[in-house]
């Protein structure tokens, strides 16, 4: 529980911060908070067997392995003997608790029943955890007292706890809880924010904890928290618990000047003073000397934990490598998972972590001023290349081959991700995917440019053999380069039909005029009778302005020779022939 309506009295303080904030962090879990989360979660629907609140937490632990976040299990120690009425209010029975409550005096705390159905829990989450390489630090006491010590002492960067009192322990840094979904996020508390918004610092809160109750106190009856801030305020975080270790609770009845006589304040440390009520209107001189309240003081401000240079608290800092082998034997045991549905699961995860830690290296590395190369960095990149760009959930991703990672061939990691940690190898792969596309071919013409060019060839033809009388009709066609792209056509075979047929009809020319008349020669039409008179050179050249759809080869009014229209028939042939190739 921690302190009563500490969680709402901090609620302006609340950040929502992306998953992605806990990236190569080193966070601290108070076990025995994410087991009740995850069991309060399943239990409504799901059967306990099949150990739902366990998947929950693998879950939760392979997402935060993919961030390269290097986390600690805490769990419990001994029951605080301070603690013990409050367990036996929770529990509603001496389950937990193997003492009588009237050897309490003699004693500082007492060993947890570890055959209850919670301690067989926790066995069970530690056991999936140092599968995963996520060591765990049994506290001595409290489990939230050690992850606050660690992170106090700043050898963890948060600790994940749901219990408020971890504030009082000195925690700098709390993340209440996670989720996990398409856009994760953590809720953080930040003692930096209280102190700045709220004026609180780690005694205030303590005073708090007297005046509203905790898991050491019942407080003050009465007292509600708005009130019990104002009276902190008053005081002042630097003085307050001095002035409660002196006066105990008396100063209360003066700040808050409030019309009733006086409230009443239960402890729950000695039997004797289990129920006592003890008056705080300021008479009593009683408080000036030991009270309850310096021992709550004293348990929240002296914690009973391991040290930091302890060896217990240097070897679960030290890296921890993931069991392949014992993963399979436990998903198989409590999950009934084969190991390829294992691997599956984990696997990516475990290699996206690796490319972290190497992204990681490679930016400490250029803030010290040294700028590798990739062949040069001292560790080897966990990527061998990138197989094709890829997008989920709207993200830009890359899938890659991965180097070694337990039989790993390939999986899907974010493109910021690559950028960060090797961006040699996206250009490698851009450069490669030039080379695979291949070249765009020239746009053919059209068929308005097609019919365009085809109507400038016969005009051509025409007025050669209007210029020249004794010429034969030229076999060369002069292509522009866009017609010869366009359509490839052999012309041999037409060119060979053209030259039968200019040979043919150069013997009816003999209209054409020589000597001094040459300037006035004629055309021949092709349908017409030889010899025939044609249009004179002045009339085509006054229509040479003119655009020219087709070669006219129409009927004269004599009777038409049949060589000539075999020769009509030829080239009417050879111009649909064009347009057939050119279609």
């Amino acid at each position: 529980m921690g302190v009563k309506n500490l969680w709402d009295i901090l609620e302006s303080c609340k950040k929502t911060l992306p998953l992605h904030h806990l990236q190569n962090k080193r966070v601290c879990i108070d076990l025995s908070c994410w087991i009740v989360q995850l069991q309060n979660v399943n239990k409504s629907y799901r059967p306990q067997t099949d150990k739902l609140f366990l998947r929950g937490l693998f879950h939760r632990l392979r997402a935060l392995i993919a961030l390269n976040c290097g986390l600690i299990f805490v769990s419990d120690g001994s029951i605080p003997a301070i603690k013990l009425s409050t367990y036996r209010r929770r529990l509603n029975s001496g389950s937990e608790v193997t003492q009588d409550d009237k050897n309490l005096d003699k004693m500082s705390s007492l060993r947890r029943n570890m055959g209850s159905e919670f301690s067989c829990m926790i066995k069970e989450a530690k056991a999936l955890g140092l599968s995963l390489g996520v060591p765990c630090l049994e506290g001595v006491e409290e489990a939230e007292a050690q992850c606050a010590l660690l992170n106090l002492e700043s050898l963890c960067d948060g600790c994940f706890s749901s219990d408020s009192d971890i504030f009082l322990f000195g925690a700098r840094t709390v993340y209440r809880d996670i989720w996990l979904g398409e856009r994760g996020y953590v809720v953080c508390y930040e003692m930096d924010d209280i102190e700045r918004k709220l004026g609180f610092g780690r005694n205030s809160l303590i005073t708090l904890a007297l005046l509203l109750g905790s898991d050491y106190s019942q407080g003050v009856r009465g007292l509600g928290p708005e009130s019990a801030c104002q009276i902190v305020k008053s005081v002042g975080d630097n003085v307050v618990l001095q002035r409660i270790a002196s006066e105990g609770l008396s100063f209360v009845k003066r700040a808050k000047n409030s019309k009733k006589e006086g409230w009443s304040f239960k402890c729950n440390n000695k039997e004797e003073s289990l129920n006592q009520e003890i008056n705080v209107n300021g008479t009593d001189h009683s408080l000036q000397r030991e009270t309850p309240f310096s021992q709550v003081i004293d348990a929240y401000s002296n914690p009973k934990c391991y040290s930091a240079d302890s060896e217990a608290v240097h070897r679960v800092l030290a890296q921890h490598l993931f069991q392949h082998a014992r993963l399979h034997q436990v998903c198989a045991q409590f999950f009934q998972w084969p190991p390829e549905k294992t691997d599956e699961y984990i696997l990516p995860k475990i290699a996206e972590r690796d490319l972290r830690r190497f992204a990681n290296l490679r930016a400490n590395t250029l803030a010290l001023g040294v700028d590798l190369p990739l062949q040069k960095v001292p560790v080897k990149c966990p990527i061998t290349g990138i197989i094709k760009s890829r997008k989920l959930q709207g993200k830009e991703c890359f899938e890659v081959s991965w180097e070694e990672s337990y039989g790993l061939k390939s999986s899907v990691v974010p493109a910021d991700l690559i950028e960060s940690a090797c961006p040699e190898k996206i250009v490698e792969f851009e450069e490669r995917r030039a080379l695979r596309q291949p070249k765009k071919s020239k746009p053919k013409s059209s068929a308005a440019e097609i019919d365009q060019k085809l109507q400038a060839l016969m005009l051509d033809i025409e007025s050669e053999n209007s210029t020249s009388s004794n010429a034969s009709f030229s076999s060369r066609v002069v292509m522009s380069e866009d017609w010869t792209a366009a359509t490839e056509i052999d012309l041999t075979r037409r060119q060979d039909l053209l030259l039968d047929a200019e040979s043919k009809s150069n013997a009816n020319m003999s209209c054409y005029p020589t000597g001094s008349t040459a300037a006035k020669a004629e055309i021949i039409d092709l349908v017409s009778p030889s010899p025939v008179q044609c249009r004179n050179v002045s009339r085509i050249r006054e229509m040479s302005d003119q655009p020219i759809n087709t070669i006219e080869l129409s009927d004269s009014e004599t009777e038409k020779s049949p060589e000539l229209e075999r020769k009509a028939r030829a080239l009417r042939m050879f111009i649909a022939s064009i347009r057939d190739d050119i279609s």
